[in-house]
């Protein structure tokens, strides 16, 4: 049995799944089209805010899932700066603005990556050769603008399916209203902020390095406000030739940033805050430059853009879809004021912005800026709304103020169809621009309720981040250089898997998976070593070895020097281990009305003052309780990555009954892994080069406890 995959049953969930109970059991998915849903009326507001705010709305963390990115260097575009200046928001100064990486399409494994600050880049295949492609900024520089909002500039670039034989591609770049002559397609009636353009270009020569050719302004929308622009354009990649949505573009249009307070997110007249789907070919649009196709959801209703696939967004972040199992599209959407969320996206969808954040009720007149989300009302599936397939929450911390922003933003997304990440196949990764960290769902899990039926939340899973060149585990923040990652991902022809930062302007490419704590552990092992003979006590008195069992019949005493367990037992049989595997079943003997009760695995014990050990406990709200320690003749230090200062990993042991642990420490790299009832998922990890090679043993701080069915194995 491998560390690395452990052959075991999966672990039960019934703690950790992210299901919506209690009074949100009105989250119901109805046969109503989404679409058609109307806003919900002032006396269902009224009685929604009746309800007591919730503050947890996804309660727990994503869980460690043990498994790890391998990411290498791939590329570093110059440094720029927003064009024009001066620069009215500091966040914009970052070393560039890489926003976003795709191939070229064709053989020849060229890569386009856009900086917001105006530049479209070209790349070969192995990151070398970079140079411009197209400069927007030079092209608009009489109306272009990226000096204020972070979504503001040149924000995407998406090619035409058939851009090798027609050489057309389409960009969206912002331009101030008080520099353009041009008027908007639509606008925003509350305000005048600037201008989103879709423009379509045509290229000489599809296959060239450097743009030459043609373009024309396909689409213009004003917003309101500074923020929450067109974000995404892009084709279907999975529609073919002859298929109803082969060449039709989807725009994805944010909300203006002013959506909570004007409602125009339901407003049907209106763009913003809607997926959009338009034919670049036809005249029958708005403008007359561009078509709406047929098929649309609300192409023949009256009072309804035809532009309009789907309605009810906020900040539309990020879409794709997936490349097998039905095709299905995938939308990550920023939150406001708790919730990060991804759908999937149907036809007429109302995903509730500005009524709902996620599941629950958004207050848009909540006097305490704390309490504006709230549990969904009871006839909730009367108004159709769809609602996300997963999502994680801003979890922020306990000094919090809620008045400001807590700094959580989704970055989606693919789900990874690759040749080269096993590991990652099937999986829809994801992360969050601000702090950089990384995530999937299995999209398998990732499932709309039928009509009637729950709506549950696909489990999120965190990924670590390892340095391909060095084999050392990092962080992005430590990779970008900077706590605001600012993450972006793109994908290569053959659907590989890239990450990008602003922060230092960097490309990192995913060239492998590894698994935590996967070091070899197969050599010496040990079996049916329960005899007392075999275990060397601090208090011997306290221990009974019987029936296959070491007993710890009393609890332990403090003793002099650092803050360690206070009683345990060694096994002295056989060496001490490097690499080490223990497997082993493990009960609380103090009765559960007792937060404290504890029992823990030893590794790594070189004295009494240095070791490691794994602390098994069911309270995880104080520092001592349920972690990773290692004790180097001081008191014992918190060193597993699941403590946050409020909260560690799920409490590993709230019962009387026997429950199956494994600890997997790797002497060479440090890493310590802690597996509990079968799980795949390790509960706990830890990174520490102390302590170092030790032998194994089981105690307690304060309580009463036992092991049975003992396995040991490793390297020396």
């Amino acid at each position: 049995m491998s560390p690395s995959a452990p052959h075991v049953r999966p672990r039960k969930r019934s703690l950790l799944v992210q299901v919506l109970t209690g009074s949100l059991l009105a989250a119901l998915l109805t046969a109503v089209p989404a679409g058609a849903a109307d806003a919900p009326p002032a006396e269902e507001r009224a009685a929604g805010a009746a309800a007591a705010a919730v503050t947890d709305p996804i309660p727990g963390k994503p869980i460690t899932s043990g498994l790890g990115l391998e990411v290498q260097e791939f590329a570093q575009l110059p440094k720029s700066e927003p064009r024009p200046g001066p620069v009215e928001d500091s966040r914009l100064i970052r070393h560039n603005r890489i926003n976003y990486l795709t191939p070229f399409p064709g053989t020849s494994g060229r890569l386009a990556v856009a900086d917001q600050n105006g530049t479209l880049y070209s790349l070969n295949k192995d990151g070398s050769g970079q140079r411009p492609y197209l400069d927007l900024y030079k092209e608009f520089s009489a109306a272009f603008y990226a000096s204020r909002g972070l979504g503001t500039g040149f924000g995407y670039v998406t090619f035409d399916p058939d851009f090798r034989r027609n050489g057309r591609f389409y960009t969206v770049h912002t331009e101030k209203p008080e520099l353009t002559d041009a008027k908007p397609d639509f606008n925003q009636p509350s305000g005048n902020g600037f201008h989103g353009i879709v423009t379509e270009w045509t290229a000489d020569d599809p296959s060239a390095t450097v743009f030459s050719g043609s373009h024309r302004e396909l689409l213009r929308i004003g917003f309101n406000g500074q923020v929450h622009g067109i974000q995404q354009i892009d084709f279907n990649p999975t529609a073919k030739r002859g298929d109803a949505d082969y060449g039709l573009l989807y725009i994805a249009v944010g909300d203006g940033g002013k959506g909570s307070t004007t409602g125009d997110p339901q407003n049907r007249a209106l763009p913003h805050g809607k997926l959009l789907r338009i034919d670049p070919r036809g005249d029958n649009g708005t403008n007359g430059k561009y078509g709406i196709p047929p098929a649309n959801p609300f192409a023949d209703e009256p009072g309804t853009l035809g532009e309009i696939y789907a309605i009810g967004m906020r900040d539309p972040h990020r879409f794709s879809w997936d490349t097998r199992a039905g095709h299905r599209m995938f939308l990550s959407h920023v939150g406001e004021h708790a919730i990060e969320a991804v759908y999937e996206v149907r036809a007429g969808d109302n995903y509730g912005w500005s009524e709902r954040e996620g599941a629950f009720v958004f207050d848009k007149k909540a006097t305490d800026p704390c309490a504006k989300i709230l549990p969904l009302p009871a006839d909730d599936a009367k108004y159709g709304y769809t609602y996300p397939v997963a999502a994680y929450d801003h979890d922020p911390p306990a000094d919090w103020n809620c008045k400001s922003d807590v700094g959580r933003g989704i970055s989606g997304g693919y789900v990874y169809r690759g040749h080269d990440l096993h590991g990652l196949r099937g999986k829809y990764v994801l992360g969050d621009i601000v702090d950089g960290r990384l995530l999937y769902t299995d999209a398998a899990d990732m499932r709309r309720a039928k009509p009637g039926a729950q709506q549950r939340l696909a489990q999120m899973y965190s990924l670590m981040v390892y340095d391909a060149k060095s084999g050392r585990r990092v962080s992005m923040q430590e990779l970008a250089g900077d706590k605001r990652v600012d993450l972006r991902f793109g994908q290569d022809a053959r659907g590989e898997l890239y990450i990008l930062s602003k922060a230092n302007g960097k490309i990192w490419k995913v060239t492998g998976t590894r698994t935590f704590a996967g070091c070899d552990t197969e050599g010496t092992t040990l079996t049916h070593v329960m005899g007392a003979k075999n275990w060397a006590p601090v208090t011997p008195s306290k221990w009974q070895f019987h029936n296959g069992q070491a007993v710890m019949t009393e609890p332990g005493a403090q003793r002099p020097g650092p803050r360690r367990p206070y009683e345990y037992a060694v096994l002295t049989a056989g060496p001490a281990y490097r690499n080490v595997r223990i497997d082993a079943e493990v009960r609380i003997d103090t009765p559960t009305d007792i937060d404290n009760r504890d029992v823990v695995v030893i590794f790594g014990h070189e004295s009494d003052t240095r070791f490691g050990y794994a602390h098994l406990s069911q309270d995880n709200s104080i520092y001592p309780h349920n972690g990773v320690f290692t004790v180097d003749d001081a008191d014992r230090l918190r060193v597993e990555d699941q403590w946050d200062g409020t909260t560690g990993a799920p409490p590993a042991i709230s019962d009387a009954a026997w429950h199956k642990v494994r600890v997997v420490r790797c002497g060479e790299t440090g890493e310590t892994a802690v597996y509990l009832d079968g799980s795949s998922h390790p509960l706990m990890t830890a990174v520490s080069t102390r302590p170092g090679d030790g032998r194994i043993g089981f105690g307690s701080f304060d309580n009463a406890g036992r092991i049975r069915g003992l396995k040991v194995s490793g390297q020396q």
